[in-house]
């Protein structure tokens, strides 16, 4: 049966296209009951048992939610208690429509097969299907069809009444309209609240509720708080008119009144708009889309020096304006205004499910709680619980519902625990869900596409290869490495010269385009290394088996091979699929280790003799182009094998054979970036370091300058010359501390795509282009590099989204945010770790550099464990020393001592653990000693990184 639709459409260059569209009706669509017998079903998914303990529904059923309760109750329909629930075909597109995130959950519960969801293509079935009547709009119509499809069910499952032994459907609307109306067709319905409401055995699961807009006001006050928002229509024509600006909104960590919204503007260009006040916030959260009004040049400020924290007990919604916000405007009122603005509308909100812990209700039997989310840049939110004091102490994960203007603070409800706070396993759940990392075990449809064990390279794989297994290749990593990427070989040739190869393990091959293995390394794009703990991109079979480039064993390989002449210059390159069979798998000490022993003279070593002899050459040419040398510090944690907690933590060591490593996998990814780019100039995926605006460098000459030193930054040649010759007498470490220094100047290296930028310089290695191939078991970006020199080489066949440089420039973007999300995720395990470290030590004395100097405090560098810490000089619980701040130094005068940048001090370092959600390193100074600011140093005993080149 065919219903078909025509309509006229106007086309780009201005014709009129007629489309007609055809919609086919069926009589065969299975209803997935396991009562019916008429359906002829394949399988069923609907259980006849559907039973469930409510006071409202004592007799089996099976749930119809409309689209809003799936939209804001999809918590509650992910609860393991909720089973048997049809999701009508209407359904599913109209929160397709609506909300992607939602949607992806929905498809996620719908693949549970213990859920028992099943999905009835209501809009295909010739007795469920309804045509939009004159003036009907489209959500009324969805309604309807809803209704339609409730009571086909109902008349269905009828027939099988002595079968199904009461077997009835439950309409499930918050919508009172609708709900009014199934009523009168004889429908049996309820608003979602009252039937969970009604689950006897699962009291529980009333925490998880989202809030109705009739909850929202019942718990506001009567005062209004905040400014309408405006409706879409009007933002949209003020932000055509210029009156009104879109941008994305970043709250402040340090002041929880203060924001800015970031503008993009044409190409590279950007501006940021200051936001102060409860006001003017006007109930944006971090990340959300909004449209901002610029007040009146007279009403700019400054960004506030003040730290605010939205701590202790609840404010009142009908507080006037609080002392805090005064503070605020006179200190603003200090320095060089900005743009200042206020929010007018949401265009988009960004809610996600936020971590953090509930702050009890010291009102006795109160079921209204604050909850204090883990990132200080989102504000506290009210939630409705039973549970609190089970609660209490426990890490918990908490939705917003919405944020009325007579609220002070945002209403949500609660997900779900994560566990007690503190626990090592808890705090690791919530940084990889804070950092947005994707560490879900893989799917079944994920490890379907995996190959069938056992595994063998096949004659069809030879035959298409370079056979390599004959070379002496061999793989220098970390100790514990066992996703082993790259492996090398350097060997005489007959002529004279030397033949090197960098062999790359070749995960394109196991990784076909487009299939669920192929997604799900796209959306995570990056392994992400923790402490004692590795997230991977790829199921381990790949990752540590048979992509890892291990010895002893045949892989198959993507090698580019030089010929070099003893002055490492490159005469010849080519690109090979290949086989090799590494001949070892050695640590960067043991490669050290037979290079410096003058006694070992095989194959192996003479190999590691004549590529580290070839990496210093390549690294001399490579800094007299300008490429830069900087520094941070990375560290390395002892593990005890049983607890699993640090036992030591130290700065990591770099041998020659780190360099040489990195040498190799810089000439590699630079020769394929240009074969790359010279095969297809408009999609090649690149990547780019942009040099740091001048301003950025202001830090790093004051510093400079505070010890008479010039450093020049006009290039990145001129800047690494000057930080070569950079020395203060009887100071070793200041070069180092100026390198840091150097390395927080600069921008981040992104992702792109060729055809969609004419910027492609890589500034810190001075190299006119640069991309990424050497680690695709670990990063997704060189899964599509192998991809693009497979097609270049014509050893693999191309794709259209491989060519299509929007595609392109959009996973980029994807790429960038997930590369920056695990640095954050990496930093953040580093932190919690070193918690755990001073945890168990007490307190600590060492000696420091001051690397920052602020208004209140100073920032100190413990170069013994690459640590850094504030220690402030005007805290809550003593009296406030006379601070002079001198922002040209820039210096701050503490009584009669005035500090600098690379002053020596020496502090005691210990745990602040009062606020377990927030714990810290503290630092308190013991020398210089100042009257009244230095503490005694306590009676102890004294008891991350030099970045790798962006390879």
């Amino acid at each position: 049966m065919l219903k078909s639709k025509t309509f006229v459409k106007k086309t780009r260059s201005g014709g009129v296209m007629k489309i007609v569209r055809e919609h086919y009706l069926r009589d065969d669509i299975w209803c997935g009951s396991e009562v019916c017998t008429e359906c002829k079903q394949e399988s069923t998914v609907l259980l006849r048992d559907a039973c469930i303990e409510s006071n409202l529904c004592s007799y089996p059923h099976y749930l119809i939610p409309d689209t809003n309760v799936v939209l804001h109750q999809i918590d509650v329909l992910e609860d393991p208690v909720i089973r048997n629930v049809i999701i009508l075909q209407t359904v599913l597109q109209e929160v397709r429509h609506r909300s992607a995130p939602v949607y992806k959950r929905l498809k996620d519960i719908l693949h549970e097969k213990e859920k028992y969801f099943y999905t009835f293509t209501n809009e295909h079935h010739k007795e469920t299907f309804i045509e939009r009547e004159p003036g009907e709009s489209a959500n009324d119509r969805n309604d309807r069809a809803i209704r339609v499809a409730a009571k086909w069910y109902c008349r269905h499952l009828k027939m099988f009444e002595s079968d199904a032994d009461g077997l009835k459907v439950v309409l499930l609307t918050n919508d009172q309209g609708n709900k009014q109306k199934a009523e009168e067709s004889g429908l049996l319905v309820y608003k979602c609240e009252e039937y969970i409401k009604s689950l006897i055995a699962n009291p529980e699961l009333m925490d998880r509720l989202a809030l109705s807009s009739d909850d929202k006001n019942e718990i506001s006050s009567s005062k209004v708080l905040f400014p309408e928002h405006l409706p879409l229509s009007r933002i949209q024509a003020g932000i055509k008119s210029g009156s009104f600006l879109q941008g994305t909104f970043r709250a402040s960590r340090d002041n929880y009144l203060e924001a800015t919204v970031f503008i993009q503007g044409e190409g590279e260009e950007s501006t940021e708009v200051l936001i102060q006040g409860l006001h003017n916030l006007n109930r944006a959260v971090h990340q959300d889309v909004v449209a901002v009004q610029l007040l009146p040049r007279d009403q700019w400020v400054a960004p506030s020096s003040v730290v605010l924290q939205d701590e202790g007990a609840a404010k009142d919604d009908n507080a006037e304006e609080e002392e805090e916000e005064k503070a605020l405007r006179i200190s603003a009122a200090e320095v060089a205004r900005k743009p200042t603005g206020r929010v007018v509308g949401i265009i988009k909100r960004s809610w996600r499910p936020f971590c953090g812990m509930l702050n009890v209700s010291q009102i006795k039997e109160s079921t209204r709680h604050l909850f204090t989310p883990a990132d200080r840049r989102i504000p506290r939110i009210r939630i409705e619980t039973r549970q609190a004091s089970t609660l209490a102490g426990q890490r918990i994960m908490v939705a917003i519902d919405g944020w009325p203007k007579h609220s002070r603070y945002p209403n949500g409800h609660f997900v779900r625990s994560l566990g007690h706070a503190g626990e090592k396993d808890t705090e690791q759940e919530v940084l990889l869900l804070e950092h947005d990392v994707p560490h879900q075990d893989f799917s079944q449809a994920v490890l379907g596409f995996l190959p069938k064990m056992p595994w063998s390279i096949t004659p069809e794989d030879m035959a298409k290869r370079e056979d390599l297994r004959h070379l002496t290749v061999c793989s220098v990593d970390p100790p514990g490495c066992t996703d082993i990427d790259d492996a090398l070989h350097c060997r005489e040739l007959d002529n004279g010269n030397l033949e090197v190869g960098v062999h790359i393990a070749d995960v394109s091959h196991f990784i076909r385009p487009g299939n669920a293995l192929d997604k799900e390394a796209a959306n995570r794009g990056t392994t992400v290394y923790l402490c004692g703990k590795r997230i991977d991109m790829v199921p381990e079979l790949l990752s540590s088996n048979l992509c890892s480039l291990r010895s002893n064993v045949e892989r198959l390989a993507f090698s580019c091979i030089w010929e070099m002449n003893h002055e490492a210059e490159i005469i010849k390159t080519r690109f090979t699929k290949s086989v090799i069979d590494s001949k070892a798998s050695l640590t960067y000490a043991e490669a050290q280790m037979r290079i410096d022993d003058t006694t070992m003279n095989d194959d192996i070593t003479k190999s590691l003799r004549g590529l580290n002899k070839l990496a210093k050459i390549l690294k001399r040419h490579r800094i007299a182009k300008g490429a830069l040398t900087l520094s941070s510090l990375e560290v390395r944690f002892h593990i005890d094998s049983e607890t699993h907690d640090p036992i030591d933590l130290q700065t990591k060591e770099l041998m020659e054979t780190n360099s040489m490593v990195e040498e190799f996998m810089l000439l590699a990814n630079i020769s394929v970036a240009q074969k790359i780019y010279d095969e297809f100039p408009d999609c090649a995926m690149l990547r780019k370091h942009p040099a740091p605006p001048p301003s950025n460098y202001d830090i790093l000459l004051k510093a400079a300058k505070s010890k008479d030193v010039e450093i020049h930054t006009d290039s990145a040649k001129a800047l690494a010359d000057s930080l070569d010759v950079a020395k203060v007498d009887g100071f070793p470490y200041f070069n180092t501390l100026l390198r840091i220094l150097a390395t927080r100047c600069m921008m981040q290296a992104v992702y792109f795509c060729s055809g969609m930028d004419s910027d492609f310089h890589h500034y810190g290695l001075a190299s006119p282009i640069y991309t990424h191939f050497t680690s695709p078991i670990r990063r997704y970006a060189d899964i599509i590099v192998h991809r693009l020199l497979a097609v270049a080489i014509g050893a693999d066949s191309t794709y259209p989204d491989l060519m299509d440089k929007h595609k392109q420039s959009a996973l980029s973007n994807n790429l960038n945010y997930r590369h920056k999300m695990s640095q954050y995720a990496q930093r953040a395990s580093v932190a919690f770790h070193t918690q755990l470290f001073f945890k168990s030590r007490g307190i600590l004395n060492e000696e420091g550099f001051v690397l920052f100097v602020r208004k209140n405090a100073i920032i100190v560098l413990i170069p013994k464990f690459g640590l850094e810490g504030t220690v402030f000089f005007d805290t809550k619980d003593k009296a406030a020393p006379n601070l002079v701040f001198d922002e040209e130094g820039p210096t701050l005068k503490v009584e009669q001592h005035t500090f600098c940048i690379f002053d020596k001090v020496k502090v005691t370092i210990s745990l602040d653990d009062s606020n377990i959600q927030h714990q810290k390193i503290r630092m308190s100074l013991i020398d210089p000693v100042i009257p009244g600011v230095s503490v005694p140093a306590p009676d102890v005993e004294p008891q991350a990184k030099k970045p790798k080149l962006d390879r």
